[in-house]
């Protein structure tokens, strides 16, 4: 076998070019298009820097408010899509309700010539909360909920969907931070699936499928749901240190923690922490974040381990009233603006995606006849 850095999941090696964001620059920052998302976290909406992303700069007021009222336009389920999901069990992962949901729309809205990407990207910008929430509602508690709503953010239009009825101005606040700090993240595993998609000159509905297909996967997107499955089963500090410490000792992994590329921290950690302890005076339940803190200290005492963007906003979606199944989706929410746009720039300068593997297989052999083979 040779020398190469295949069995470490490719990580290190530059697979490409891309103007659209940069991870892990000056050690452990996140810029979008040059700017650091702290900043924009703290000045801007999610629309905004969805309007960023996919057209590559910030928008002013009038762009701004044009945009809005766009996304909130396409909102709307057809018909055949509502029968679809409808059909589709109450027990199926809900990243597989979307990856559906984002399937069966290319057949019944396709991408004719590519000339067409934004409006289809905008498309799916707005229909993916329409699409999870009809589906929820309607397996869960038998409802047929109308998917246009009056609300101008994303996170906020799926809070109402979801909820039934228009969030308070913190939940809907959080929500746009949170999709701002999942929109995007260089060639991370789902964007490099829809990249290697794109480079085949496929439409954008097969590269954002295959997208939610590689985000489905616990080692990428499911890791908030997975924290949250632990968190809830402490009802103290001290139960959740001793019950941590335990799994340390067994080596078992805590999930939230660490990171592919940031070494020291992730700086999307600390703004969705603060969030979420303003939740938690919020809604009046200091155990879990406290909870949360006292495992995230362990880690790092013991381990050295940082807790990443997953880690706390598992706190903050339950806050809100999210189920936990829900978590992941909500990121597919968020980064469908980031794999369009790389769908977008991989196609501006193509060249497909094909590259080669290391053999470590058997010599050259030659076969030997079926009569001579006992």
């Amino acid at each position: 076998m040779s020398d190469s850095k295949t069995g470490a999941g490719l990580r290190g090696q530059s697979a490409g070019q891309t103007a659209i964001c940069t991870v892990g620059a000056e050690g452990n920052s996140l810029r979008y298009r040059g700017y650091d998302v702290r900043e924009l976290a703290e000045k801007t909406n999610f629309n905004e820097v969805a309007h960023l992303i996919l057209k590559g700069h910030l928008p002013n007021s009038v762009e701004l408010a044009a945009y809005t009222n766009k996304l909130k336009s396409l909102r709307g389920l057809p018909e055949p899509l509502r029968a679809v999901l409808e059909r589709i069990p109450k027990e199926a992962h809900p990243m597989d309700v979307l990856r559906t949901g984002c399937s069966f729309l290319g057949n019944i809205e396709p991408e004719l010539t590519f000339s067409e990407e934004q409006a289809v990207a905008d498309r799916l910008l707005a229909i993916f909360p329409s699409v999870i929430a009809y589906w929820y509602r309607f397996s869960h508690e038998g409802v047929r909920i109308e998917t246009e709503t009056d609300e101008d953010s994303v996170g906020a239009h799926f809070l109402s969907l979801l909820h039934g009825g228009s969030p308070s101005e913190l939940f809907a606040r959080v929500m746009d931070v949170s999709l701002i700090l999942y929109a995007e993240h260089e060639f991370n595993a789902s964007t490099f699936t829809a990249r290697v998609c794109a480079s085949t000159l496929s439409d954008m509905h097969s590269c954002v499928t295959g997208a939610i297909g590689s985000l489905r996967g616990p080692l990428h997107g499911g890791a908030n749901e997975m924290a949250m499955a632990m968190l809830e089963q402490y009802d103290s500090v001290e139960v959740a240190h001793d019950d941590v410490m335990a799994k340390l000792e067994a080596k078992e992994k805590i999930m939230g923690f660490g990171h592919a590329v940031y070494k020291q921290r992730d700086p999307r950690n600390a703004i969705i922490k603060e969030w979420s302890r303003q939740l938690s005076e919020a809604v009046g339940d200091p155990c879990l974040y406290a909870v949360s803190e006292t495992v995230e200290k362990i880690l790092m005492d013991e381990k050295n381990l940082f807790a990443n963007a997953d880690f706390y906003h598992a706190s903050a979606y339950h806050f809100m009233g999210i189920p936990t199944p829900l978590f992941t989706p909500i990121f597919v929410m968020s980064r469908v603006t980031g794999w369009c746009a790389h769908v977008m720039e991989q196609r501006a300068n193509n060249r497909i995606i094909r590259p080669g593997a290391d053999y470590i297989g058997p010599e050259p052999r030659s076969v030997v006849a079926l009569s001579d083979r006992d």
